[in-house]
């Protein structure tokens, strides 16, 4: 009897002292649990209609101006409660609903991103070799190239003309469409192939993708299967091969987002990295009703090649937008932003068992245990991260807690095996609190990426307690 009072003395120690992270089904009621998956039905939707960071900027307007969203006016002085959205070039997003403090206290930030790594066509991309017509491409992202082989491919984007009307391409998704591939040798005759490491298995300029392979209906010239795919298009979208170079179309998997498992307990689409993050975002900020700090929500493009460019967050859009909006209400902009937060809502590696060797267990991030807050990334010596702050990590430690949403910690692999970077080292760069907050993800950066249903919910409840603070 003695013995079992001292063991449960020493359990009682251990659950007041130790971490004891769990799986985020055994804590949450039945009703959570249907909450979270009839969450992301809406989240799915999202997913198949916004693939490119074009369309997510669409996507994420029509949503807003159902709930209430105006276009940003300049020199416009809202009011607490109004909500309003500015446009950077149709590639990003800021959405914006005005609190009942002054902006001298400075706002609140979510900042995620919506583009996601593929496969861009070149600017002279369409060839013909051997009486097959193939696009030349580039990679767009960190991405493993084999993975893009033999499997549907749709094509998005615009085409600038000439005459500079723009043209909006987006084939492959309906079920009537054709696809497109990018082809791989068959094992029998791989065997040079396979000698290759995995990096250069497939090469960069093998990812060529096969785009038609009927002849023009006359025997005379050559190239006369890529003339009849210039015919086709040039009918379909009165264009010609020049219009090329004025384009941006983008090679993407023409998956649509599926449950995944026999209890449909997880997500699988393509480019959940980062727009999970950037829908949760785009929600809380729709659940932003009359908040006592403004809340701004940024989606923006180009973080998968280093957030460089007018649309990335290396760029000044975002401080030009804050900047403007304390000067129509008579406050100096660069105290809004030095008094302002900002949760950089992004993605981290899942622990995968699969593969457990390049992680540390201890400071890994699992599925189902909720949305993970990432205190610094970069790689070895945390090179490429703000690394937060130990106030601000635990004031976001406790505003979580007390809102009961569930959440764990976790690191982008083990210290010296590679590591990765976010936008908040941009946005710390501004004089801004700023710490990752994200969902974790299986296979990130693959054609097809996994999430847990409670995490993709959880995520969304961490921003909507983050601006309603």
């Amino acid at each position: 009897m003695e013995n079992e009072n001292k063991k449960s003395e020493v359990e009682a120690l251990k659950e007041k002292l130790f971490s004891s992270p769990k799986h985020a089904s055994k804590i949450l009621s039945e009703e959570k649990i249907k909450k979270a998956d009839k969450f992301c039905e809406k989240y799915k939707t999202f997913l198949d209609n916004a693939k490119t960071e074009r369309e997510a900027v669409k996507e994420a307007v029509t949503i807003a101006k159902e709930n209430g969203f105006e276009k940003y006016s300049k020199n416009k002085k809202y009011k607490a409660g109004d909500k309003f959205y500015y446009i950077n070039r149709g590639k990003a997003i800021i959405l914006c609903t005005m609190g009942t403090d002054s902006l001298d206290n400075g706002v609140k930030i979510n900042a995620a991103h919506i583009d996601s790594p593929r496969i861009d066509l070149k600017q002279h991309p369409l060839y013909e070799d051997n009486e097959l017509a193939l696009f030349k491409t580039h990679y767009y992202g960190g991405i493993k190239k084999y993975q893009w082989t033999t499997i549907p491919l749709a094509l998005h984007g615009v085409v600038i003309k000439g005459n500079r009307d723009k043209i909006i391409v987006n084939i492959g998704e309906d079920e009537n469409d054709p696809v497109f591939c990018i082809t791989d040798l068959l094992p029998h005759l791989a065997t040079n192939q396979m000698k290759r490491t995995l990096n250069e298995g497939v090469k960069g300029e093998e990812l060529n993708i096969l785009v038609g392979s009927r002849p023009f209906k006359d025997d005379k010239g050559s190239e006369l299967v890529k003339l009849n795919i210039m015919k086709i298009l040039n009918e379909k979208y009165g264009i010609i091969e020049d219009d090329f170079l004025s384009a941006e179309l983008e090679a993407v998997p023409a998956f649509k987002a599926k449950d995944i498992g026999f209890d449909r307990s997880m997500v699988g689409a393509y480019g959940q990295d980062d727009r999970v993050c950037a829908y949760t975002a785009l929600r809380a900020a729709i659940k932003c009703d009359k908040p006592k700090k403004t809340c701004i929500t940024v989606l923006a493009d180009k973080e998968e090649t280093g957030s460089d460019g007018n649309t990335g967050l290396n760029s000044s859009f975002l401080k030009y937008f804050i900047f403007d909006l304390a000067k129509a209400h008579d406050c100096e902009g660069t105290t809004v932003i030095s008094n302002s937060e900002c949760l950089s809502a992004d993605v981290n590696a899942a622990f995968d068992p699969t593969f457990p060797e390049v992680n540390d267990s201890r400071n890994s991030s699992r599925i189902n245990y909720g949305v993970v807050v990432t205190k610094y990334t970069g790689s070895r010596g945390k090179s490429g991260t703000s690394d937060a702050s130990a106030e601000f990590t635990g004031k976001i430690r406790n505003l979580l807690d007390t809102a009961g949403v569930i959440w764990q910690t976790g690191e982008l692999g083990k210290v010296d095996e590679g590591g990765g970077g976010t936008v908040a080292m941009y946005i710390a760069n501004l004089n801004i609190d700023v710490i990752d907050v994200g969902v974790p993800v299986l296979s990130m950066h693959a054609p097809y990426e996994i999430t847990s249903k409670i995490d993709v919910y959880m995520a969304y409840k961490a921003f909507v307690t983050f601006f309603n603070e």
